[in-house]
């Protein structure tokens, strides 16, 4: 194993800055709050640790990439930032995301739930889900899994761009079905326009059998004559909603999400900016942002960092305020109670509440 190691002040500058005016900018700032990002360059209480890398397969080594830090965030013409009258995530789904309809929209009711914490002082807001034949995409199996897989480029990302309401930031589109880019790649976690403020994101691979031989998301290879036959994906396989699953959905939809405000891949410390190869690496990413894609973050939307730690632990903990208003619409079913599983959020609940007493000492 090694580790990502930068001077103390190679950090502080990628924090602060040298520029004056993002300097006076930053010493003006909340004091709780400077006290909390100084600790990317004097790390008195271990809250923020170095980026470590395991195997030459890992992003860094595999995808050199320029550092991104705040003046170079800030300084970007072609960042995006929400407006006024542009304030709204909005969440797409795509096919099917629980075994039930019931779990289905529990499940992306605590995505909203936890991009409203996230992204604290924007509102998220739920489209209505639809099939994925309300697409066009193209989809295949893909040759080595022989799970089914849908296109995620073209006809997706302009189905949701077409979809785009007027009060949206972004439209992000989230489904259960694997996904592909091109006909030469074997898959891809996820695909964005970032100037049009639209992605489309898979959790398929992460239930914990995707990658068992028992999977039972294999199919037949696809004749030519049904690559327009969308009845496929009725009754389609559908992971369990884990806790496991329902953190490693959290972790990227905030981090495509992110990529879609202007952050890049974090190469500073460890981070949920980081990028990923591999599902492995994934894991080991954290949920919080580092400092300086905090202080990026926090330029963007404009919010109190103790009151979006407040809200993230308000979601683990199970409150809400949340408004169904704009949530899909129930059938006649008898609603049904299913509990948030947030057991793999244990560790990370602990560290918010330190983040806490340093900001508030």
């Amino acid at each position: 194993m090694q580790t990502v190691q930068h001077s103390a002040q190679t950090l502080k500058t990628a924090l602060i800055s040298k520029n004056s005016v993002l300097v006076s900018q930053y010493e003006k700032s909340d004091v709780g709050e400077q006290r909390l990002l100084n600790e990317a360059f004097q790390p008195a209480n271990g809250l923020f640790g170095p980026i470590t890398l395991h195997s030459q397969s890992d992003w860094i080594t595999s995808h050199p990439e320029a550092s991104q830090d705040f003046e170079q965030f800030f300084s970007d013409p072609d960042r995006r930032t929400p407006s006024p009258d542009k304030r709204s995530i909005y969440l797409q789904s795509i096919g099917s995301l629980g075994k039930t309809r019931i779990i289905s929209e529990e499940y992306i009711k605590w995505l909203k739930g936890y991009c409203e914490a996230f992204f604290y002082g924007l509102t998220v807001k739920l489209l209505e889900p639809v099939p994925v034949s309300a697409t066009r995409c193209s989809f295949r199996v893909n040759d080595n899994t022989q799970n089914l897989q849908i296109h995620a480029v073209g006809h997706i990302l302009k189905f949701l761009k077409k979809k785009k309401p007027d009060d949206a930031f972004c439209v992000v589109g989230i489904t259960m079905i694997d996904l592909y880019p091109r006909d030469s790649w074997n898959f891809v976690f996820g695909q964005a326009s970032l100037t049009d403020g639209v992605g489309i994101f898979s959790f398929a691979r992460y239930g914990s059998d995707f990658y068992s031989l028992h999977y039972e998301g294999r199919v037949k290879t696809l004749q030519k004559t049904s690559l327009r036959d969308y009845s496929i994906f009725d009754d389609y396989y559908i992971p369990e909603i884990t806790s496991v699953l329902l953190l490693r959905s959290c972790k990227t939809l905030a981090h495509e999400i992110g990529h879609i405000f202007g952050l890049r891949h974090c190469q500073w410390l460890a981070c949920l900016m980081q990028g990923s190869n591999h599902l492995e690496e994934a894991d080991r990413r954290p949920l919080n942002l580092c400092p300086i894609c905090l202080r990026k973050l926090q330029c963007a939307v404009g919010f109190s960092i103790a009151e979006r730690y407040k809200a993230l632990l308000s979601w683990i903990d199970g409150e809400s305020t949340d408004a169904p208003a704009v949530a899909p619409k129930r059938s006649h079913e008898e609603s049904v109670n299913i509990p948030k599983p947030v057991e793999a959020f244990k560790d990370w609940r602990g560290w918010i509440f330190k983040c806490l007493a340093v900001l508030q000492e």
